[in-house]
């Protein structure tokens, strides 16, 4: 039953993922007014949520999904699948320390600092790729392609 929970919750994730980044595009492609910087930080917000998520549900499936976790560890796809996410992550650091910086400037009442928007978009489009591309490698790595 376990293994079974915790897939359901790790695909799930997915979706919220994927909803948040890009809805986190569309704010980034809007004025961002009040309600523009509400909408980004609180897609933000989502997209972080999931990303945590993924991370716990993701190594709860490697210690306790129910296959041995040399499955994962020999499994090509495995490994792809994680860089895939790591350079997502990678990728996020710039956008991820900038609206901490608007949330705390939002906070005090302070407006927000200039951000790069037309890069930050270009990030989000290809976070957005990547987080397409990331339940292909999963698909092939859970019927065990790829192993050594």
């Amino acid at each position: 039953m376990i293994p079974a929970l915790l897939s359901a919750l790790h695909v799930l994730t997915l979706g919220l993922g994927l909803t948040a980044v890009v809805i986190r595009g569309q704010a980034l492609a809007s004025p961002l007014d009040a309600a523009g910087w509400k909408r980004l930080l609180a897609a933000d917000a989502a997209w972080g949520i999931a990303a945590a998520l993924w991370i716990a549900t993701g190594l709860a499936r490697v210690f306790w999904g129910g296959k041995d976790p040399d499955f994962y560890w020999f499994n090509g796809f495995f490994w792809v699948k994680l860089a895939l996410f790591g350079l997502v992550f990678a990728l996020e650091m710039a956008p991820m320390m900038a609206f901490m910086r608007v949330r705390r400037a939002l906070a005090t009442g302070a407006p927000p600092p200039a951000i790069p928007v037309g890069r930050f978009r270009r990030v989000n489009t290809l976070e957005t790729a990547l987080v397409v591309a990331i339940p292909f490698a999963a698909a092939f790595m859970a019927r065990g392609v790829w192993l050594f």
